[in-house]
């Protein structure tokens, strides 16, 4: 892949919101900002796509009375890095122009100019080969249903633009994998399935207000549309309810598919966790944004073990 050199100061070897900097430190300088394009240094992003998926394949494990499918939840780990990496790298191309303007993201690879346009959309197309050879992995159910969520992903980095809701747009996009799982192992969806999907997307649109609170002065000079900019001084009234919407569709969810006490206490670690979040937002401190975003992977993993430990136990 090809680099080019940005006409500023080279920039910083990490980005405000980045978390592995060994990864960084290791690697050859011309992959740094490839890296940097699939958001391998910033692992949240593809934590939050794959929690959904192990959701679904665990939900769909207590339905059947047996333990996840570990080679599904291998594949959907790959999947999520790779489709992760895709649909960031495509962000990037369409945002480049707006994310000049955003002090938070102005250090990318292609607003510094550390990377070109072409060179990105050829790391795209190998991120998404990638993710295509995962997805071919599954029954042809899943595949057509899989394929469903490219024009999701395709119109999202278009929605700030155009309304205050782009977050609820990730959360068709983030909260799909709750669908997939149980398409993986039944070839067909149900009511379980949907309402976990439904839960994945309130939780989306919860968590990823939160991470909006970080930019939303500058969003609002830029003109970039969020639903932390629309909820202003009552983001946590917002959050909360959102959470609260994650947390009623989980339990209707785990209900349906015949879940026992362990899926419910997953259910309700995963909800007071939410909770502590909501009580911990501060507005006007970026750094507390990030942390309590970056928190719902611990949020997320909690209501997988609750699941998985379930349908493991109902295996037994």
């Amino acid at each position: 892949m090809s680099q080019t050199a940005g006409p500023n100061a080279p920039a910083p070897a990490t980005l405000p919101d980045s978390i592995d900097n060994a990864l960084l430190r290791r690697a050859p300088p011309a992959w740094r900002p490839y890296i940097q394009l699939a958001r391998l240094d910033r692992p949240i992003g593809w934590q939050l796509l794959l929690l959904p998926c192990w959701w679904s394949s665990a939900l769909a494990g207590v339905a059947a009375g047996r333990a996840p499918n570990l080679a599904h939840l291998a594949l959907f780990l790959i999947g999520a890095v790779a489709m992760r990496g895709a649909g960031s790298t495509y962000n990037d191309i369409v945002d480049r122009h707006i994310d000049a303007g955003v002090e938070r993201t102005r250090g990318r690879p292609l607003p510094s100019g550390r990377v070109s346009v072409s060179a990105a959309k050829r790391f795209l197309v190998a991120q998404a080969v990638v993710g295509a050879l995962v997805l071919a992995s599954f029954n042809w159910f899943a595949v057509a249903l899989g394929l469903g969520s490219l024009a999701i992903v395709a119109i999202y980095p278009f929605m700030k633009r155009v309304t205050s809701w782009p977050q609820l747009v990730l959360g068709f996009a983030f909260a799909y994998g709750a669908l997939m799982g149980w398409a993986g192992a039944f070839a067909a969806l149900a009511a379980p399935a949907l309402w976990l999907y439904a839960s994945a997307i309130f939780w989306t649109i919860g968590y990823d207000t939160i991470y909006a609170m970080q930019d939303a002065r500058d969003d609002a000079i830029v003109g970039v549309r969020s639903t932390a900019r629309l909820f202003g001084a009552r983001a946590r009234e917002g959050v909360g309810l959102f959470y609260a919407g994650a947390v009623a569709c989980a339990v209707a969810a785990a209900w349906l598919a015949g879940g026992g006490a362990w899926a419910f206490i997953g259910v309700t670690a995963f909800a007071a966790h939410l909770a502590w979040q909501v009580a911990a937002i501060r507005a006007g401190d970026p750094r507390r944004a990030l942390a309590l975003f970056r928190a719902n992977r611990d949020a997320g993993l909690l209501l997988f073990a609750g699941l998985a430990l379930d349908a493991c136990l109902r295996a037994a």
